[in-house]
């Protein structure tokens, strides 16, 4: 589409909503504002392309993100809404100016019954070519007025954690789109994992856009998100939608997960438990340190199906036996692991605290093995004072047990 096109027909420029969702309500509590263009024909198009494009005059692009920021708020304040209004900006465009000229133009909507706590800036957390510095003055000028600030498109690439972590924003923003391509999702995972992490830790909502599927839903639902955005929800449209439009499919979805993840969790206390029964009768054999190979050796055949390698460490992780690894449906013994410390692997020292404390086995979360790079879990259990054994789960007994997955 031509620019200049758009440019001589700016009354063909309209704002359309997309609905956010909460979580803990199942409602609408805002609308990303989205910029699009009524064809002569009839049909209408994206303007993201538009403001995506470098070479299109800045000039041009404010021209028209300001008549669809006055649309938006004068329908907002018309229908008298207190919601949420997400808003696109190309923080570039804004530092043109230190973000005065977008300030005043909400401002002018206050006496009309705006609320500048309703107003998110959405950002692009590639879109700056300015230093970090300029971007958290921008964030900290707007936070006075009541203005949120989110951050977009950070789990196209994992984004650079340490940058936004010192934003600071109010909300990440999420893509899932990732999750329905079947390459590299694993990667994916992790990293959208660690953002759920980094948003805990510096007190931001997650918001996961691009949710089309119901595994995906799933999926932000379990890694944290409190708002959802996608098609699978609601798609685009020129008006407001009811609050409660999705309440029904979300609080039945919510049910399935729950109903699915308890299975999960009862399937796990139920595997600790069958393997704690299944070496506590071992315990009686002699675990003295010289004896330690020799004790894995012994009850390795007991484990054969479930473990691909055990070993022992003593209460600040370091390895007191050799591993036992199994090869080719062989065990056999590797001594070069002994006096290895592993006290820096996460939770390592909580779980043998716990263990202490509560004489009970820990099954881990699942993570990828460092040296196969294999999915697997780990079992741990206190055998004698101050002696831990450590059992790895092989991936085709996790695969063969799906619930524990």
């Amino acid at each position: 589409m031509d620019p200049l096109d758009i440019m001589t027909n700016l009354e063909r420029v309209a704002p359309y909503y997309q609905a956010i969702f909460s979580a803990d309500t199942q409602e609408v509590i805002g609308y990303e504002v989205l910029g699009r263009y009524q064809m002569e024909n009839g049909d209408v198009t994206s303007l993201g392309h538009f403001f995506r494009d470098t070479t299109v005059p800045s000039e041009y692009q404010l021209e028209v993100d300001k008549v669809i920021i006055n649309k938006a708020l004068t329908y907002y304040t018309d229908n008298d809404c207190e919601l949420k209004l997400f808003f696109n900006q190309s923080a570039d465009l804004l530092l043109e100016d230190q973000g005065e000229s977008l300030l005043e133009l909400f401002l002018s909507y206050v006496p009309k019954g705006l609320k500048m706590e309703n107003i998110v800036i959405e950002m692009d957390e590639h879109s700056s070519k300015e230093d970090n510095e300029y971007l958290q003055h921008l964030f900290n000028y707007y936070k006075t007025y009541g203005i949120q600030v989110s951050i977009s498109n950070i789990g196209d690439a994992g984004g650079n954690m340490d940058r936004i972590g010192r934003l600071n924003p109010n909300i990440l923003k999420v893509n899932l789109e990732i999750l329905r391509q079947s390459y590299e999702v694993a990667a994916h995972q992790d990293i959208l994992h660690s953002l759920a992490v980094l948003s805990r830790k510096i007190g931001a909502a997650l918001l996961y856009e691009n949710v089309e599927a119901s595994f995906q839903l799933q999926y932000a639902w379990r890694n944290g998100g409190r708002y959802y955005q996608g098609f699978y929800l609601h798609k685009p449209g020129s008006e407001f939608i009811e609050k409660n439009y999705a309440k029904k499919i979300l609080i039945e979805k919510f049910q399935q997960f729950i109903r699915y993840e308890k299975r999960k969790l009862h399937a796990i206390h139920q595997f600790s438990g069958m393997l704690q029964n299944r070496i506590q009768p071992l315990l009686s054999k002699k675990t003295e340190m010289e004896e330690l190979d020799g004790w894995l050796q012994s009850i390795a055949e007991e484990m054969s199906e479930i473990s691909f390698r055990m070993y022992v460490c003593d209460e600040n992780g370091f390895q007191l036996s050799s591993n036992m690894l199994k090869d080719n449906g062989k065990w056999r013994t590797l001594p070069s692991s002994k006096g290895k410390n592993w006290s820096w692997r996460p939770y390592f020292l909580e779980h043998v605290m716990k263990m202490s404390m509560e004489r009970k086995g820990i099954l881990s979360d699942i993570y990828s093995d460092i040296e196969t790079g294999e999915t697997v879990r780990t079992y741990s259990c206190l055998i004698a004072q101050g002696k831990f054994l450590y059992i790895d789960i092989a991936y085709d007994y996790l695969y063969e047990n799906q619930d524990l997955l």
